[in-house]
C-alpha cells in the first residue's frame, strides 16, 4: 500500500533526524527533551507558523496516564479531557482528570469492537472503530449512544474543523464527512513533496492544520486540509524515557486546547500525559 519514498522525501527525513538531535544537544540539560520543562502559561502566540520545515518540542507540562489505557483518541474540549482506548475487549470511551489521570466516566464498547478515534462535535462525541466499519455517536454528558454510522473503510482518526468531521483510514487520505449524515463530502490525499504519506492515525485539529499522528512513528504530520500538503513535522522522540518505553507501545493521541493554546500529547499504554510547545528547528 506504501510506496517507495522518493530522493527528496529521504533528505527530508535526514533533516528530521539532524534537527531532532541538534536540538537535542542545544536545548536540553539532561537525558531527553521530556526533561526540560517551564513554569507559567504559553505566550499566547501561534504553535505553529508558516516556513517551518521541522519542529522539535519543549515539554511545559506532565500529567499522570493510565498505562492499561490503549489511547486511540484525545479531546480536549471546555477543560475536559475525553479519551477513547482500543483492544478487543477493553475498549472504552473516558472522561478523565487531566490533573491526576483519575477515570471520571466511563463507556465500555461491546467486546468485539477495537476502538478507535474521538472527537467532540458541539454536545456529541464520535468514536470509530477500526476494522467494523461502524461509528458511534454519544451524548458528550451521560455517554448516552444516540446514533451509530457505518463507513467504507477502515476507523482510525477522526477530528473537525467546525463544520465538517476528517476521518483517517490509516491509507494516506482524509475524509471530509457531513457531520449530520456522515456522508463523504470530499477527500484528499496527504503528500510531503509528492510522496503519499500512510499510517496516518490519531488526528486533531489545530490552528487550522490537521495534526496526525504517523503510527509506528515518533513524527505528526502538520497538515494543509484543503490540499493535503504537509508543511511540516513535528518530531516528539525522546518523550519517554528508556525504562518507560519499555512497557509502552507507539505514540498516539493529540489533543488541543483551542482557548489556551495548549497542546497535549501521549500514547498507547504510556504512564504520562504531555504538554508540548513545539519548537522550530529548520526553516525553509
Amino acid at each position: 500500500m506504501c510506496r517507495s519514498p522518493s530522493a527528496k522525501a529521504l533528505r527530508a527525513a535526514l533533516r528530521l533526524l539532524a534537527g531532532a538531535a541538534l536540538v537535542f544537544s542545544v536545548a536540553c540539560d539532561s537525558s531527553s527533551p521530556a526533561d526540560l520543562e517551564a513554569d507559567g502559561e504559553g505566550n499566547g502566540t501561534r504553535l505553529f507558523t508558516d516556513g517551518v520545515e521541522l519542529y522539535t518540542y519543549r515539554v511545559v507540562g506532565r500529567y499522570p496516564h493510565d498505562a492499561g489505557a490503549f489511547t486511540q483518541g484525545l479531546v480536549l474540549h471546555d477543560n475536559e479531557l475525553f479519551e477513547g482506548t482500543g483492544l478487543r475487549g477493553a475498549s472504552s470511551l473516558r472522561r478523565v482528570d487531566l490533573g491526576t489521570g483519575t477515570v471520571l466516566q466511563r463507556r465500555d464498547l461491546e467486546s468485539h469492537l477495537f476502538g478507535e478515534g474521538i472527537t467532540v462535535f458541539q454536545d456529541r462525541l464520535v468514536q470509530l472503530t477500526w476494522t467494523s466499519r461502524t461509528g458511534f455517536v454519544y451524548d458528550r454528558d451521560s455517554f448516552a449512544e444516540e446514533d451509530e454510522f457505518s463507513y467504507a473503510t477502515e476507523g482510525w482518526g477522526i477530528t473537525h474543523d467546525g463544520s465538517r468531521l476528517i476521518m483517517g483510514d490509516g491509507t494516506p487520505n482524509l475524509y471530509f464527512l457531513d457531520p449530520e449524515s456522515f456522508e463523504v463530502l470530499s477527500e484528499v490525499v496527504v503528500t510531503d513533496d509528492g510522496v503519499p504519506i500512510a499510517n496516518l492515525n490519531e488526528l486533531e485539529y489545530v490552528e487550522g492544520y490537521v495534526l496526525a499522528n504517523v503510527w509506528q512513528t515518533d513524527r505528526i504530520a502538520v497538515i494543509e486540509p484543503e490540499t493535503g500538503d504537509v508543511v511540516s513535522w513535528l518530531d516528539l522522540g525522546g518523550l519517554l524515557t528508556a525504562a518507560e518505553g519499555a512497557g509502552a507501545d507507539v505514540l498516539n493521541g493529540i489533543a488541543f486546547d483551542e482557548e489556551a493554546g495548549r497542546l497535549l500529547v501521549t500514547g498507547k499504554l504510556w504512564p504520562h500525559l504531555f504538554e508540548i510547545e513545539p519548537v522550530p528547528v529548520t526553516s525553509r
